[in-house]
C-alpha cells in the first residue's frame, strides 16, 4: 500500500532525498520535469500542438520552465512561455531554470496584467502558476487569473496540482481553481484528489515517479494509504487441493422485502461469485420462487425460523443485514435480537437507516461490525457534514470509538479500520452509477468474511474487486449493471491469484 503524505511530509521527503542522494534541488526538479514531460508525451503525442506554459515565480513555475525546455528537446516546436510578473520574489530554482531558457534564446512573454492572458490562443495550457503550498482560497490577481484561464475554455494540464487547489484539508465552497483536464502529479497523488469536491478542479490525475526516497516516504506517519493491485495479490488466498465448501465458510444474508427482493438476490449473487462455500439468504417467502429460479445454489431460511440464540447462528461465519430489508417494526426487531448476541455484523442500506433513526439501537452495535454507508447514510448516522474531509475525520473517530470498520462509499471508497487508519480504493468508475451496486458490495464482504478474512481485509478486498470488475466491464460499455459486476468478480479474482 502506498503511504499518502501531506504537503509538509512531501517537502521533508524532497529534503531527505536531496541530502541522501547528494544531489541539488535543481537536479531533483530536473528529474520531476523529465517525468512530467514523459507522461505529457504519452498523453499529447501531437508535437504540432500549440502549447502555452504559464509560470509563476515559485518552484512550481520553475518546474514549468524546466518542462518547457525538455518538451522543446522532445520536438514540440510550438511552445510559448508566459512569465507571471505579479511579485518581485523569485525562488533560486526559478532563476536557474529561467536563465537556462534564456541561453536557448527561448521566446518568453512577461505577463503584468490579467488582460494580457486573454490573448492566449494556444489550444493547450500547462498550469505552473502556483504549487501545492497554498492553504487559503485564491484572491486578488491570482483569482482573476484563474477566472480568466477557465473562461478561455482550453485544455489544461496542471503540474503537480491545479493552481489554487489545496493538497489536503477542507475544500471550502469559496475555493476557486484553475480547472485542469489532467493533473500530472509527483510521486504521490494529493489526498484531496480523492474527494468529490475535487471535481471542481480536475477531471483526472496521473502520478509519475521522480526519484524521491520511497523508504523515507513509507516511514512517515500517515493515516492514509492507497490500495493497489499488488496489495490484493498478496492478500488473496488461492484454493488448495482437498478443500471443499466447508473450507470457505457459510454466509447468511438477511435482506429483501416483497417489493425489494432484487437487493437480496444481488447480494446473494455476489456472495456466490466471491467464493463463499455456502450462502443462505433469509427473505420473505414471497421471494422463494425468484431465489430458486435465479440462484439455485443459494439456500433459503424463512424469516420466522430465525433462531436468535448463539446456537442458531454459530454455523454462520458472516452475517450481513440490510439490503432491501425495509425499515418497519419487523426489521427493527430483527436488528435488536441480533445485537443481543454481540455477533459482528455487516450492516448496510435499510439496517443503517434504522441505526440512524434509533440512537439507543445504534449504541448496541456489536464490536467488530462493518458499516457500509454512502454519503447520505453516513450523515444520517453521524450528523450532517459540510465537506468530505470533515466526513472522513468523523469516520476515523467513530471507527475507533465503535471498534468497527466503516466503508464510506464514494467513487474512491474509504475503508476505515478500528484504529482510524484509512485505505483508499482507487478502482471503480461512473459507469457503475446504477442501482444495486451497494448490494453487490455487501454480498462480497460477507463472502470474504465467511472465508476467514479479517474484517478490514474483507472490506478492502471486496471494494477493490467490486471496482475492478466494473472497470473491466466499462471498457466496452457506457454503463454496467450490478448483476454483471457480481458475475464478473470471480474472473477478476482468478486473474489476481498468484
Amino acid at each position: 500500500m502506498q503511504n499518502l503524505l501531506n504537503q509538509e511530509q512531501m517537502r521533508l521527503a524532497d529534503a531527505f532525498t536531496i541530502k541522501d542522494k547528494r544531489i541539488t534541488s535543481i537536479e531533483l526538479m530536473e528529474d520531476a520535469a523529465t517525468a512530467f514531460a514523459g507522461e505529457f508525451l504519452r498523453e499529447f503525442s501531437d508535437k504540432e500542438a500549440a502549447i502555452a506554459i504559464l509560470c509563476g515565480k515559485g518552484n512550481n513555475g520553475a518546474d514549468g520552465l524546466a518542462v518547457a525546455r525538455i518538451l522543446k528537446d522532445y520536438g514540440y516546436d510550438h511552445l510559448s512561455v508566459y512569465l507571471f510578473d505579479f511579485s518581485a520574489k523569485e525562488t533560486e530554482d526559478y532563476k536557474t531554470n529561467l536563465n537556462r531558457l534564456k541561453e536557448m534564446w527561448f521566446p518568453l512573454t512577461t505577463v503584468k496584467t490579467v488582460e494580457e492572458l486573454k490573448k492566449i490562443s494556444q489550444g493547450v495550457i500547462i498550469d505552473a502558476v502556483l504549487g501545492s503550498g497554498l492553504n487559503k482560497p485564491l484572491s486578488g490577481i491570482y483569482l482573476e487569473v484563474a477566472t480568466c484561464i477557465n473562461n478561455l475554455n482550453r485544455k489544461v494540464i496542471a503540474i503537480d496540482v491545479p493552481t489554487g487547489f489545496p493538497a489536503e484539508g477542507v475544500l471550502d465552497e469559496t475555493y476557486n481553481y484553475i480547472k485542469a483536464d489532467l493533473v500530472i502529479c509527483f510521486q504521490r497523488p494529493k489526498i484531496n484528489f480523492f474527494f468529490p469536491e475535487s471535481a471542481g478542479a480536475l477531471k483526472r490525475f496521473k502520478t509519475v515517479q521522480i526519484g524521491l526516497d520511497e523508504d523515507f516516504i513509507e516511514r512517515q506517519d500517515s493515516p492514509y494509504k492507497l490500495l493497489d493491485e499488488g496489495d490484493i495479490k498478496i492478500l488473496v488466498k488461492p484454493r488448495e487441493p482437498f478443500t471443499h465448501k466447508g473450507t470457505y465458510g457459510h454466509a447468511l444474508l438477511i435482506a429483501g422485502q416483497k417489493k425489494t427482493m432484487g437487493a437480496a438476490l444481488l447480494a446473494a449473487r455476489a456472495c456466490l461469485s466471491g467464493g463463499a462455500g455456502l450462502t443462505t439468504v433469509s427473505i420473505p417467502e414471497s421471494g422463494l420462487t425468484a431465489l430458486n429460479t435465479s440462484l439455485p445454489e443459494v439456500m433459503y431460511l424463512d424469516r420466522a425460523e430465525l433462531n436468535f440464540t448463539e446456537a442458531g447462528f454459530e454455523k454462520f461465519k458472516a452475517i450481513a443485514i440490510g439490503p432491501g430489508l425495509g425499515t418497519g417494526a419487523e426489521s427493527k426487531k430483527i436488528l435488536e435480537e441480533l445485537f443481543k448476541l454481540s455477533v459482528p455484523l455487516i450492516v448496510d442500506a435499510d439496517a443503517l437507516h434504522l441505526l440512524g433513526d434509533y440512537e439507543d439501537l445504534f449504541k448496541q452495535l456489536p464490536e467488530g461490525s462493518i458499516l457500509t454507508p454512502h454519503m447520505k447514510e453516513f450523515d444520517h448516522l453521524f450528523g450532517v457534514h459540510d465537506s468530505w474531509w470533515a466526513r472522513l475525520e468523523t469516520a476515523r473517530d467513530k471507527a475507533v470509538k465503535l471498534n468497527c470498520v466503516i466503508v464510506l462509499k464514494n467513487q474512491y471508497t474509504f475503508i476505515i479500520d478500528q484504529k482510524g487508519k484509512v485505505k483508499i480504493n482507487s478502482t471503480g468508475n461512473p459507469a457503475m452509477g446504477q442501482g444495486g451496486m451497494g448490494d453487490v458490495l455487501t454480498g462480497l464482504i460477507a463472502s470474504f468474511l465467511a472465508q476467514g478474512y479479517q474484517a478490514d481485509q474483507a472490506a478492502y478486498l471486496s471494494c477493490y474487486l467490486h471496482g475492478q470488475s466494473g472497470d473491466d466491464l466499462a471498457k466496452n460499455r457506457v454503463s454496467v449493471t450490478a448483476s454483471a459486476v457480481a458475475d464478473h468478480v470471480s474472473e477478476v479474482l482468478k486473474r489476481l491469484i498468484i
